[in-house]
């Protein structure tokens, strides 16, 4: 790449997948379409000469794309419809420049000045949710979305060619049921096997999990050899998922490779601030950069079971979103009073899963709204913790900035149905989904040269589900109802009854122990002074109330810690060139 059509008129370049590429050939090649090589790259090409702009459309996997048009002198960004691939773009006075990463956009010269909505948002989620970037003037290009540049005006348009599709308003009744999963378990298998295309082996991620452990059973119904399967573990026995993942191994016959890990906790938190063009504290990135590591060492692509959450209903906020509905129903003297000041009473411990950290969380968000509820069950620093975080003279700069939560409600009111569940998983598949998951698996593995596929979030498989309703999803407190239900014709039981699985890190106790000298460095008041932006007496009072047991603040520290890791790659020390091979 590039890479143009016949007479040099359209230009491409392109990464990514596309799993319906060969279909659309044999379409284009009726028409008339004359091709010169065999890869999807160059299907895309003709498919734009056919269909102009809505191209992007008729496409079917993972993508970020640009085009240019010679003939009417304009440029076509376009971004998978999941937001699977990254796109960034920086609208300048006289021309528009793109890329895969921010850290190629600043080789152009661009001012890196912190926008100060990224910044908020980020102290909330962990993660700078889009369009913005940590970076003032740098934009993301939303999933299913297109950018039009008319090189000759400088105009530039943003559209969207594809969203998630409504609720249908027809129940299903338990006849249909059967044959909604009958009608899924296909899709399923279809999905899984165009995803398998590939002239190279390819492999899978093994969490032990509901999501991973399907994706692997139905692998391994399509292919002749056993699948390669990579999974990572910890020491710490609460952190260690890997007999799950085995016990699946075992069930399928997979080639399994495990990995248990007992990293150098500095070198490896400095190495994962090298990936991320902007602050993500997502501690999970950990184990998915070492089974990504492990994974390229045999395959050059895995199938992964990300997206299952948000497609089929597996995270334990929305358990609590209808536990919520029936707390908001007590007394004030009980819901308001009481049981809040009971529960603070509690200590909270270090492991992984902390139910007493998890009531402590309802507790403090039950009251509010559903949909704040909602958002301050993820929150790592509450608006008024930020109202106090941040240095005065900072702080009265910052006229104008939005509560987190609303750009949330810009997607609760966009999306309308009175389906409540459907309106939350709307919510996460456009912010969490995109911003942190699909953020940290694509960083992680092309950090390794590793293309990593998600087939539960194929498109036809996101439309479908979109369509049913919530108590198809969550059933009572039931996670993925439906998705088990199918599960259960091709899984261990034991793999359907345990708790939500994932790749986990033991973060507590690195602060405590092997990072307690780096945080000290990261968020010295010296340190924090120079940045300018957060008030130094207040993060050595967070500091000194964890340190010392009165409240636990390792997300927040976390969170801090590499804020303050990029701020000095990005805004201190390192030139866009040498942020390009950091890390290489």
């Amino acid at each position: 790449m590039p890479l143009s059509n016949e007479d040099g008129r359209v230009w491409i370049a392109f990464n990514g997948e596309i799993y319906n590429f060969a279909k659309l050939r044999r379409r284009l090649e009726g028409l008339g379409h004359r091709f010169a090589t065999q890869t999807d790259t160059e299907v895309i090409v003709h498919l734009y000469e056919e269909e102009g702009a809505d191209f992007a459309r008729l496409l079917n996997g993972m993508f970020a794309i640009a085009i240019w048009d010679e003939r009417n002198r304009r440029l076509i960004l376009a971004r998978d419809q999941m937001g699977i691939k990254p796109l960034y773009y920086c609208r300048l006075d006289d021309r528009l420049v793109f890329g895969s990463e921010i850290k190629a956009l600043l080789v152009d010269g661009i001012d890196r000045e912190i926008d100060p909505v990224a910044l908020h948002d980020y102290l909330s989620l962990n993660y700078v949710p889009g369009p913005r970037s940590i970076l003032s003037g740098i934009h993301k290009l939303l999933p299913g979305q297109l950018l039009v540049f008319d090189a000759d005006d400088c105009k530039m348009q943003l559209r969207q060619f594809w969203d998630v599709p409504p609720v249908s308003p027809t129940r299903i009744g338990r006849n249909g049921n059967r044959n909604v999963e009958g009608e899924l378990l296909q899709l399923l298998r279809q999905v899984v096997r165009d995803q398998l295309v590939s002239d190279v082996p390819v492999g899978a991620f093994l969490s032990g999990g509901l999501d991973s452990s399907l994706v692997v059973a139905l692998m391994s119904e399509v292919v002749d050899e056993p699948v390669h399967t990579f999974s990572v573990g910890f020491r710490e026995r609460s952190y260690d998922e890997s007999p799950y993942a085995r016990m699946v191994a075992e069930r399928f016959q997979t080639n399994h490779h495990e990995l248990i890990l007992d990293p150098d906790a500095r070198e490896t938190v400095e190495r994962m601030a090298d990936y991320f063009d902007e602050p993500f504290a997502d501690s999970s990135a950990v184990a998915v950069h070492a089974v990504s590591e492990l994974a390229a060492r045999h395959v050059k692509v895995v199938l992964s079971g990300d997206g299952g959450d948000e497609v089929f209903g597996g995270y334990a906020t929305y358990q609590a979103d209808r536990c919520a509905s029936l707390y908001r129903c007590l007394p004030d003297v009980l819901g308001a009073r009481l049981i809040p000041r009971l529960v603070d009473l509690i200590p909270v411990s270090d492991r992984k899963v902390s139910w007493d950290f998890k009531l402590k969380r309802f507790v403090q968000g039950a009251s509010l709204a559903p949909l704040p509820a909602h958002v301050a069950w993820k929150a790592f620093f509450s608006e008024e913790m930020k109202a106090r975080l941040y240095e005065s003279e900072y702080a009265a700069s910052l006229t104008g900035v939005r509560p987190t939560v609303a750009l949330m409600q810009d997607y609760f009111d966009r999306y309308r149905t009175k389906d409540l569940l459907n309106r939350f998983l709307y919510v996460d598949t456009k912010v969490q989904m995109v911003d942190d998951m699909l953020t940290k698996v694509d960083r992680m593995s092309m950090a390794h040269s590793l293309e990593v596929r998600v087939p539960l979030l194929d498109v036809r498989l996101v439309e479908f589900m979109a369509r049913l309703p919530g108590n198809m999803k969550v059933r009572g407190l039931q996670l993925k109802y439906l998705l088990k239900r199918i599960a259960q014709q091709l899984l261990p039981p034991e793999i359907l009854g345990r708790r939500k699985a994932g790749f986990h890190v033991p973060i507590s106790r690195w602060l405590k122990t092997d990072l307690r000298e780096m945080v000290g460095d990261h968020l010295a008041p010296d340190t924090v002074s120079r940045q300018g932006l957060f008030d130094p007496g207040v993060v050595t009072e967070l500091l000194n109330a964890h340190w010392r047991g009165r409240q636990d603040h390792s997300r927040n520290i976390w969170n801090l810690l590499m804020f303050s890791l990029w701020h000095e790659r990005y805004l201190q020390e390192r030139s866009p060139t040498e942020l390009l091979t950091a890390g290489v």
